[in-house]
């Protein structure tokens, strides 16, 4: 009985992400996003209860891989397409009818990349303590929550700006960029931990100071340190 657990959590996933498409469809797309951080609470405890009861199934990974991309590349792909698409008829009526219009359509190679991201992560025996790559929940983060931190930054109501930010991330889930897993192995103060415990920390007080707002420029934190943190360990040959 206990094995069904972490795949009955993974499923609760897996509906979130539903929820959070047919929400973005409404047009309402904050309650959008809050769907996709209860999609990555789920994502979070399905793996830690697989953990504590000790049990893992090949249709485990299978179902987590195929949740995680509705809820981490569908589901944030349709708020940022149906937000794009009020940017876009905020532009002038010449760009209506020209192909141009097309363009908002492009943002499916989330989806779509976050497949590939995801295929090469159940085949990548690097990627059990780190990650290469954006990770997708990660980038679910930072898209779903452009229309929240539009309302304090006045630029991402810009559709270039958004278009640009998005596809651009989107890249980056199947970039060979090292990235820090916040999964911690011990709790002791060095080595990458101590990159962990700041990227907690700024997170943290991030969120208190700009509350939902706060989710994109947390990921950007996070992907700049990351680099940063990797640079250096390269140029001195740690």
């Amino acid at each position: 009985m206990k094995k069904h657990i972490p795949n009955t959590i993974t499923c609760l996933n897996l509906v979130c992400g539903c929820i959070s498409i047919m929400t973005s469809l409404r047009g309402n797309l904050d309650s959008a996003a809050l769907w996709i951080i209860m999609a990555a609470i789920f994502d979070f405890l399905d793996g830690m209860s697989a953990r504590i009861l000790k049990v893992s199934t090949a249709i485990g990974k299978e179902l987590d891989s195929l949740a995680d991309i509705v809820s981490f590349g569908v589901a944030p792909s349709m708020i940022i397409f149906v937000w794009l698409s009020r940017c876009f008829y905020e532009m002038p009526s010449i760009y209506h009818e020209s192909v141009l219009r097309w363009l908002p359509y492009t943002l499916f190679l989330i989806p779509a990349l976050s497949a590939v991201r995801l295929a090469r992560f159940n085949m990548d025996e690097r990627q059990h303590t780190n990650f290469i790559g954006l990770p997708t929940p990660a980038n679910a983060l930072f898209l779903a929550f452009i229309p929240y931190a539009a309302e304090k930054v006045p630029f991402l109501n810009n559709f270039w700006i958004v278009w640009i930010f998005s596809i651009g991330f989107a890249l980056l889930l199947v970039s060979n960029i090292n990235m820090i897993s916040l999964k911690f192995t011990s709790f002791e103060f060095k080595g990458e931990n101590i990159v962990r415990y700041v990227i907690l920390t700024l997170g943290i007080v991030l969120f208190l100071i700009f509350r939902w707002s706060s989710f994109p420029i947390i990921i950007l934190c996070y992907l700049l340190i990351c680099i940063i943190y990797h640079a250096i360990i390269k140029f001195y040959n740690i």
